[in-house]
């Protein structure tokens, strides 16, 4: 079957541990580059004065031409410089992305057709790149016509040369007029994370910041085949081949438009594109490593209905126990030989009158492995039983009263139980201009925390990288003095389990008419009746200067205040069928719940696992955009697969940078004179 979905490992390259590093202010700083190399180099054709006949009637050119050569390789040495500045703050060329999207998207034939013509003209580009630097370093060892031969290639109007392979490019990721029915690569890629949102995980950006990364390629790309074709009208100049000056400023021109058309596509595709980011399941689970999860919360329960009345008849049936305790161990039977519930017993049933249990082991979270009913009916995986079976009897009391065991969910808060969420502020340093980086959830002392990640905020949307770390969370016990439930920490139990599922987003608000944009600064968990509910603090800045404006006089917590019983949007549960155990599936978890909805903790299905497990579990592994990037929004949501429990999870949005993509070409700086032209450059 083919998934379209498969469309959004496109930038899969970036989950191997490094990935690009350019960042918002990278991509500003390149455009401005870029701009700059087109004014810089219309001055430097003012460098090249045509050549006066000595009086022999030869050129008396050749220690003009070996100073203007030059100076014009001293200007070809800094360009290059800067554009390997540039391409060192990436940790991979791009032949490794493109090849990388290329493996990953064997069923798109017309993406796959791009992305491969895509690949070798940026391979081919970079390739004559190389020779163009090498060349200008060592400009004494080779000769002239090998200098003249490749500036013929950078400017040829051939099929192949330079001008044709940034002319393909841009035909390539731009949707033309005249290409109705073959729209750009951008297009492509941006209907393909529409359709395929749900399934993008494990590769540290979001799909907004995925186009990123492509376009920050295309646009260093752009620049190189700019920078050696300039420099090749001024070698050919200077080397008396011609004036070139309408080619050079059709150059310019062709420059610009394909800029600013790239930049209006991908402004259109980031507008577009989802900015969400999640983790998908890991290849392997591990318990407190990628996942943790509620221990002895809500678990089946074997128990005679003798001991659930205190005055030990049998005049009733398990159905009737709904809400009831353990009274006490009537004749020291089977209830002398398990771990006693010391809270509460719900929803009691009744299946099968005698029975074989296999017991867990005594340091075990569980109760049992298995059940065996006489009637064939079996609870759970049966197996081998390495403490041995227990028989297990109901039994008549008078011929008239039968003491059925039963078998109900335990709801029992002991020393041993997991079952707390934290309700303190998780706040960046916001005095210091931090903002929040990441996210996690984390257990401590039996707790579940939201632990965040932070970094210095950077003007352009920046991210100081020397800066970024994980917050510790606070080291506190539900014993401590001064611990309050309540206040410090959530209690779940029967009748309060519940957890929203909410997106949360900054891009998405409005504060009182303002137009300010907010970036996310602290999380926090409250209790909006008896459910657990997110919310997050947003603080305002200014995106040119990265500064938060008064963060601690104007940050404001956001949530969502629906609740079940809401009459405009209310609330739905999101109900797990017939629950196994999460890391007992054999296909990783997808995203299955909607904002809006909420979960309720229970134990796992009786049939699959005696009901032993409290599921959903919760996802652990850290939620990180790689480079680090502000964040707009946090989710809570719930992936999983049918018949399994699923996992709990946190979801992030990147923040929103496509109203700041923008360029402009200023008019051409003052020509320089022949007079400064003829003095000695300074060093």
């Amino acid at each position: 079957m083919r998934l379209p979905c498969t469309i959004v490992i496109v930038f899969l390259v970036l989950n191997s541990g490094a990935g690009f590093e350019f960042d918002f202010g990278d991509v500003a700083e390149m455009l401005k580059f870029g701009r700059e190399i087109v004014m810089d180099i219309l001055e430097s054709v003012h460098w090249i004065q045509p050549k006066e006949p000595n009086e022999n009637g030869e050129e008396n050119s050749f220690p003009f031409v070996k100073r203007t050569e030059q100076r014009l390789m001293n200007k070809i040495a800094l360009v290059s410089n800067k554009i390997d500045a540039f391409e060192e703050r990436s940790s991979q060329r791009s032949q490794a992305l493109l090849a990388t999207i290329l493996t990953a998207l064997p069923e798109n034939i017309k993406l796959e057709d791009k992305l491969r013509d895509l690949n070798k003209l940026i391979s081919r580009m970079d390739d004559y790149y190389q020779r163009y630097v090498a060349y200008s370093k060592s400009l004494e060892n080779y000769e002239r016509y090998t200098m003249e031969e490749f500036a013929d290639f950078c400017v040829s109007s051939s099929y192949g040369a330079i001008p044709d392979m940034l002319k393909t490019i841009n035909h390539i990721i731009i949707s033309h007029q005249y290409s109705i029915l073959d729209p750009g690569l951008l297009k492509l890629l941006t209907k393909s994370f529409k359709e395929s949102s749900s399934q993008i995980c494990n590769m540290q950006q979001s799909p907004q910041q995925l186009l990123y990364s492509l376009y920050t390629t295309i646009t260093l790309t752009e620049i190189k085949g700019y920078a050696m074709m300039q420099f090749s009208w001024l070698l050919l100049k200077m080397y008396n081949k011609g004036n070139f000056s309408e080619e050079m400023q059709l150059l310019k021109n062709e420059y610009m438009l394909r800029t600013l058309e790239t930049l209006r596509e991908v402004k259109t595709a980031m507008t577009f594109a989802p900015r969400a980011l999640w983790r998908c399941d890991p290849s392997i689970h591990e318990e407190n490593v990628t996942y943790t999860e509620l221990k002895q919360l809500l678990q089946g329960f074997v128990v005679n209905e003798v001991d659930m009345n205190s005055a030990q008849t049998c005049r009733e049936n398990c159905g009737y126990y709904t809400a009831e305790k353990v009274y006490s161990c009537y004749q020291n039977q089977y209830c002398s030989r398990q771990r006693r519930c010391n809270g509460m017993l719900y929803n009691c049933q009744y299946i099968d009158s005698d029975m074989w249990i296999c017991p867990s082991k005594r340091e075990s979270n569980r109760r049992y492995e298995y059940i065996e009913y006489e009637n064939g009916r079996t609870l759970g995986k049966k197996g081998t039983c390495a403490s041995g079976t227990t028989k297990v009897d109901s039994w008549w009391r008078w011929l008239f009263w039968h003491c059925s065991y039963c078998i109900c969910f335990c709801d029992d808060h002991n020393s041993s139980s997991d079952r707390y969420f934290n309700l303190r502020n998780v706040t960046a340093d916001i005095e210091n201009n931090m903002v929040i980086t990441g996210i996690k959830f984390t257990k401590k002392n039996q707790i579940i925390h939201l632990q965040i990640q932070q970094g210095l905020l950077l003007p352009r949307g920046g991210i100081q990288s020397e800066t970024i770390g994980w917050k510790p969370v606070e080291n506190y016990k539900i014993s401590d003095r001064h611990v309050h439930e309540g206040r410090d920490y959530h209690t779940l139990g029967w009748s309060q389990r519940a957890l929203d599922l909410d997106d949360l987003d900054a891009s998405s608000t409005t504060y009182h008419g303002s137009k300010e944009e907010h970036l996310v600064t602290g999380v926090r968990f409250r209790l909006v009746g008896k459910n657990l509910n997110l919310e997050i603090l947003l603080t305002p800045f200014n995106f040119t200067t990265g500064k938060l404006i008064k963060p601690l006089e104007r940050s404001l917590w956001h949530g969502n205040d629906n609740t079940a019983a809401s009459l405009t949007n209310p609330r739905t549960l999101f109900k797990i069928e017939k629950p196994d155990v999460p890391t007992h599936s054999p296909a990783p978890s997808v995203p299955d719940s909607m904002p809006d909805q909420y979960l309720e903790f229970a134990p796992s299905d009786l049939t699959k696992d005696v009901a032993q497990t409290t599921i959903p579990f919760i996802d652990i592994q850290p939620i990180v955009p790689h480079p680090a990037v502000p964040i707009s929004g946090v989710g809570i949501f719930h992936k999983g697969r049918e018949g399994y429990g699923g996992f709990v999870a946190p979801k992030l949005f990147t923040f929103n940078f496509s109203p700041h993509l923008n360029i402009e070409f200023p008019p051409p700086k003052p020509v320089v004179s022949e007079k400064t032209l003829l003095e000695p450059e300074s060093m």
